[in-house]
């Protein structure tokens, strides 16, 4: 058998001689399947690419940095904004979702917070928005029966409540009653009694004006100039006084005031003091000299400033041009101006404004040349006018939506706030923007914190791996006496006492990362200084130390790049160690500080019981970034692990 094999190989052997000698060796290979040869770090690339759940971790990583890194250009984020009016809303764009049917025959729109109470002329009542009452347990979309069955002629809504008034003068309120904002029970004994104001509940509807709703407040004014206000009188502070005038030609509501006009053509807004005794918020300006023989003939107002449209009746009605009828007319605010809402547009010599609406913290007029301007916030895009506007016959504000009505009352542009992502938190402000931030925070500090930990291993494992001796045995002390500290109580301790320095917040964060690097440093060391003792007996170093090449040279020049792959691996796991650990230092109080948002002060923020029953969003989508990403890094950290070190998966 053996001997048979042997010609056989003879034969073979002198076949192949032949083939190359007269037909070329590539003949002989051509058929031949030859693996192909291809460097480590390219056959480390071909087997990380080729397990999908590292691929699919990868993406998800990459899209968490673009999300934290080059989202926030796109959204932006004010860290002293919020909005009382705007708290804990849930995920959703319906805050402008007008049913159709309303929008062909709309009387009026009224929405002082989140949800909206519309009006046709038919008498029918409509509820859009986040209906839901979550804390207090009511439902806006809930319409009672009674406003359903009967034909309406008023209605409104408030912060927590609305109230409608039928044909034949009933008063109707759903959603929160706890403080008389409508008649029936009442939890509370207001000030102001609604049922005392509004026995059996019942209005006369000839005498009724129009209906206001404000914060945990509503009034109704009379044509015979009087008002009846009721509600919460520690919210509105001049509730008792409005009801004590008898000469109201309009009302309208700041966040703790009524703000009456009254038919002398002055204002009244309490005792008339302070900010809403000036003009433009001049203190030396004061509105009860400045009007003098002009007359406010409108009013509107924002949360904290009032506009009012000042009138020279004796030249208004001498007035034959437009020109001398805008001449004749001025604009003029009184109150605190945060947002440049006594700011308005420049107007051309001939046009003046007829209507003057106020949202929560801006205005929308209308001209006589049918253009619309709007100024002031526009965090929520109240000021973004939409196409088709233009020509409007009426204009209809809310706190931050504005629609354009025709003159067959359909709707003909609608503007504003639309909804949030995800939702909004306690202080009003956007969880999709601050996870967007916050994210971008949490990995900036995890990899800050990586990198200075990261140097420190890599210098002490690898001097200490390479000199061996006295110097490995010092070094090694100190990294077990690091080792021995409890992290998370020390590092509580020293954010602790940053937030009681007079350091700035960008200073406390970095001293944060660097405490994060300096006390997470060990265990990468440890691992270092294993591996470079068993590379330092290997050939390479003793032919490198018997050509002349300097010790620091040979260490971190040629032994530490074979341990590369290994350091590699840890710092992958480590950031996602890192991102936790700041984190749990946020969610305890610890670490970065409300406003400035980070993904683990979002969580600590949503550390409520009543938070987490009712307000899921707040706590649930900083929650899942978080482990989306720290799970991601982790399994891009074990398969790397896997394809460097082929033993490694072996085992498994």
């Amino acid at each position: 058998m053996e001997q048979k094999q042997k010609k056989k190989g003879i034969f073979s052997t002198l076949g192949r001689w032949f083939r190359r000698t007269f037909f070329g060796a590539s003949k002989e290979y051509e058929d031949i399947n030859v693996e192909e040869i291809v460097s480590p770090s390219k056959q480390v690339v071909r087997n990380f690419f080729s397990r999908k759940i590292a691929v699919f971790a990868l993406i998800m990583v990459i899209l968490m940095f673009l999300l934290a890194f080059v989202a926030p250009a796109f959204v932006p984020l004010d860290l002293n904004y919020t909005e009382i009016l705007q708290q804990n809303l849930a995920p959703g764009f319906k805050m402008m979702s007008v049913p159709d049917e309303l929008a062909e025959d709309i009387k009026t729109i009224s929405s002082y917070s989140h949800f909206s109470v519309g009006l046709s002329n038919a008498g029918k009542v409509y509820v859009w928005g986040d209906t839901k009452l979550r804390a207090a347990g009511y439902d806006m979309a809930d319409i009672p029966e009674e406003v359903q069955n009967n034909k309406i002629l008023f209605a409104a809504a408030g912060f927590d409540h609305a109230v409608a008034i039928d044909e034949n003068g009933n008063v109707y309120g759903w959603g929160n009653n706890r403080l008389g904002q409508y008649p029936g029970t009442i939890y509370s004994d207001p000030q102001a009694n609604v049922n005392e104001l509004i026995p059996d509940a019942k209005v006369d509807i000839d005498n009724v004006k129009s209906l206001q709703c404000g914060y945990q407040s509503t009034a109704i004014l009379m044509k015979d100039g009087t008002a009846i206000c009721f509600g919460n009188s520690n919210g509105c502070l001049n509730m008792q006084m409005i009801n004590r005038y008898e000469n109201i030609t309009d009302l309208t509501y700041t966040a703790n005031y009524i703000v009456a006009l009254l038919d002398d053509g002055s204002i009244a807004v309490g005792n008339l003091k302070g900010i809403y005794d000036t003009v433009n918020g001049d203190p030396n300006l004061k509105l009860s000299r400045y009007v003098g023989k002009r007359t406010i003939t409108s009013v509107a107002s924002t949360s904290a400033t009032i506009a009012m449209l000042v009138v020279d009746e004796k030249a208004d009605a001498a007035a034959t041009t437009d020109a001398e009828h805008a001449a004749a007319r001025e604009l003029i605010f009184s109150g605190s101006f945060s947002y440049g809402e006594n700011k308005p547009p420049v107007l051309a010599a001939d046009e003046y404004f007829v209507q003057i609406e106020g949202g929560a913290n801006h205005y929308t007029g209308l001209t006589n040349k049918g253009n619309i301007y709007a100024w002031g916030s526009n965090h929520l895009n109240q000021l973004n006018i939409a196409e088709g506007a233009k020509g409007a016959d009426r204009l209809i504000v809310t706190s931050f939506q504005n629609y354009a009505v025709d003159k067959e009352n359909h709707l003909q542009a609608k503007w504003g706030l639309k909804g949030y992502i995800f939702g909004t938190d306690g202080k009003g402000a956007d969880v999709f923007a601050r996870c967007v931030h916050g994210g971008k925070m949490t990995m900036t500090i995890g990899a800050v914190a990586v990198i200075v930990s990261s140097i420190i291993a890599i210098i002490i494992g690898c001097v200490s791996g390479y000199a061996g001796g006295w110097v490995d045995l010092l070094l090694m002390r100190i990294t077990e006496i690091f080792a021995s500290i409890p992290f998370l109580p020390f590092a509580m301790i020293l954010s602790a006492v940053l937030i009681r320095t007079s350091l700035t917040e960008n200073q406390k964060i970095f001293i944060i990362m660097l405490i994060l690097g300096v006390l997470s440093w060990t265990g990468l060391a440890k691992m270092i200084r294993a591996q470079i003792l068993a590379e330092r007996e290997k050939e390479f170093v003793t032919a490198a130390k018997a050509i002349g090449v300097r010790e620091r040279r040979i260490a971190f020049k040629h032994i530490l790049p074979n341990v590369m792959s290994v350091i590699l691996v840890d710092l992958t796991l480590e950031f996602a160690t890192c991102l936790l650990t700041e984190s749990s230092l946020s969610y305890l109080g610890f670490g970065v500080q409300y406003p400035r948002p980070t993904w683990g002060n979002m969580l600590d923020a949503a550390n409520d019981a009543n938070v987490i029953k009712n307000y899921w969003w707040q706590w649930a989508f900083p929650a899942l970034l978080l482990s989306v990403c720290t799970i991601s890094i982790n399994i891009i950290g074990d398969n790397l692990r896997d394809v460097l070190d082929p033993k490694s998966d072996r085992d498994k």
